[in-house]
């Protein structure tokens, strides 16, 4: 294990303590707005080195997320070169293996047992949407497997990373880790960079363990990859469908 680079102090953001900065009040909130708006789950990414100081300075700005009581239950693992091929690898072997990848238990429930519209309508068409993009038809199986199977090697990312959470926590952390990644995401984009939430590593959570050395008392929450967007790449075309605000909104006079 490697120790930490040396970093400016944690509190030298260059806001006043008040909150404010100096900014007029259109170019922050379009700034804000942009970084939330145009983040997207990118599938395939160039090679391009993220440095980490870089690293360091989005989860410097994401640890200001909100938590229930300030309890801050994130915990996150950087990886990158050959810790990052290293556990790609040992996932993969598992993930290619028939036999061994089929008493793969996930270690909370993300998705419902259940699913029912429009919650499966949804992810249906983001599916196939990106199915149609890459020519992989309803039958490919292979492709499908192949394609999915590049989540575990973080769609080339430079940057590979993997969050967890104390296994004493509740339900209640799981919304506070929301906030967290969205807030890893929004600095990511503020600094022209890309990111791709990946809950499929959870299944995977007993290599994870085993790789990088993390305790039990500790749960595989999701992955993440971050780097810069291939332009190229036509998957990264892929723009999500979204409702409008009055369809999920109910304005009590």
């Amino acid at each position: 294990m490697t120790s930490s680079p040396t970093h400016a102090s944690p509190h030298s953001h260059p806001f006043r303590r008040d909150g404010t900065v100096d900014l007029p009040a259109n170019a922050l909130q379009q700034a804000v707005d942009w970084a939330i708006v145009s983040r997207r789950s990118i599938r395939a990414f160039l090679p391009t080195p993220v440095a980490l100081e870089e690293v360091h300075a989005i989860l410097d700005v994401a640890r200001h997320a909100a938590s229930g009581m300030n309890t801050q239950p994130w915990r996150v693992h950087v990886l990158r070169n050959a810790a990052k091929q290293r556990l790609s690898d040992a996932i993969a072997a598992v993930a290619n293996d028939p036999e061994a990848s089929a008493g793969l238990s996930e270690p909370y429930h993300y998705y419902p047992t259940d699913w029912v519209p429009p919650y499966v309508d949804r992810r249906r068409k983001v599916g196939w949407d990106l199915y149609g993009l890459l020519g992989i038809g309803k039958g490919d199986k292979s492709r499908m497997h192949a394609q999915h199977g590049r989540n575990y090697h973080f769609f080339d990312a430079p940057v590979g990373l993997i969050f967890t959470v104390s296994r004493v926590m509740q339900a209640g952390s799981l919304m506070d880790y929301g906030m967290f990644l969205q807030s890893v995401m929004v600095a990511a984009r503020a600094r022209g960079l890309d990111t791709c939430p990946q809950v499929a590593f959870t299944k995977f959570h007993e290599v994870i363990h085993a790789e990088l050395g993390i305790r039990d008392t500790e749960m595989v929450v999701c992955g993440m990859s971050l780097g810069h967007a291939d332009p190229a790449c036509i998957e990264n075309t892929l723009v999500t469908e979204r409702e409008s605000v009055e369809y999920f909104t109910t304005f009590h006079p």
